[in-house]
């Protein structure tokens, strides 16, 4: 049995920062990196985007190396131990917490949920062929890499809406789809109106996705000006996102009605001491990479706090 000071759930960027900042706090500390609940390599969700343009120190670089220079930083510190492990469970004994992985079982005197969201996908034919290859999740990510392009959002809330209105100022043309009423916040329905680049679509379902090596259109369940198919370059999905907060609610961590880990926006803590979440599985309002590095590094520091106490 492995006894650490810090031990994250999770080794996205937000997990991989947050460990470099304990162990320069002098923190014995372990990341399981497949305790996010997905497929993903070490790195997490950036690691899905293929240019990353606004992050800190990158003029451009894909979201796969910006993950591999923050695992290749952290493995630079002895207090780091990084399994690729995944976590099955998690207790509360006494003054420590024990996670249980299918390979072995470690202690910690504080642990970080740093285990991410996962992207609701549209279930479709050539909704997985396509993926990186015309459909994206991110408009903030990839939307330079449709630039005078034809795209379109599918989803009906104000986070489509948001995309829409990014994706707007590089595409030339924006199809909002929508499978029932079109619905964001009022200030960003007049953008949408007053915006001639796109146009929404309402009451209507995508059922598949077509192409050759790369997305070529999308089919449609209702006719929509004579046809049920628009051909286009790409596809932004905004239709929710699944927070990897199973674990955490075993030990009583308190999740809101999204499922998201309700913390502390001061110091990452949740409700149960020495128990932190940062990154896309929080109820953060704003989520980045850096917004999720800036709560995991708090997170670290609050936690080295609490031991000393």
């Amino acid at each position: 049995m492995s006894r650490y000071d810090f031990l994250i759930l999770g080794a996205g960027g937000t997990g991989l920062a947050s460990a470099m900042y304990a162990a320069r706090l002098g923190m014995k500390t372990l990341v399981l990196a497949a305790s996010h609940g997905t497929e993903l390599p070490v790195g997490g969700i950036i690691t899905t985007t293929d240019i990353v343009e606004n992050y800190p120190g990158f003029a451009k670089i894909s979201g796969f190396e910006l993950a591999k220079k923050l695992e290749e930083q952290a493995k630079n510190y002895d207090l780091i131990m990084i399994k690729e492990e995944k976590a099955l469970e998690v207790k509360r004994i006494k003054n420590y917490f024990s996670v249980k992985t299918e390979k072995g079982s470690y202690d910690s005197r504080t642990i970080l949920f740093a285990t991410g969201a996962k992207w609701k996908k549209l279930e479709v034919p050539g909704s997985d062929k396509f993926e990186r290859k015309g459909i994206s999740y991110c408009a903030l990510c990839d939307a330079p890499l449709f630039r005078d392009k034809v795209v379109a959002v599918i989803g009906g809330s104000d986070s489509a809406s948001k995309e829409a209105v990014l994706l707007a100022s590089y595409a030339k043309k924006v199809y909002i789809i929508a499978r029932s009423t079109f619905h964001p916040e009022e200030a960003n329905l007049k953008k949408i109106k007053a915006n001639k680049k796109i146009e929404i679509i309402e009451g209507t379902n995508v059922t598949g996705f077509l192409g050759d090596d790369v997305l070529r259109s999308v089919t449609l369940d209702k006719v929509y000006k004579g046809k049920k198919q628009i051909v286009l370059d790409g596809v932004f999905i905004a239709i929710g996102h699944i927070p990897l907060s199973g674990l955490a609610k075993e030990i009583g961590v308190k999740v809101n009605e999204k499922e998201e880990i309700v913390i502390n926006h001061q110091n990452s803590e949740t409700n149960i001491p020495g128990v932190y979440a940062a990154g896309d599985v929080t109820d953060k309002g704003f989520k980045q990479l850096i917004t999720g590095v800036s709560d995991g590094c708090t997170a670290a520091y609050y936690a080295n706090e609490f031991i000393k106490k």
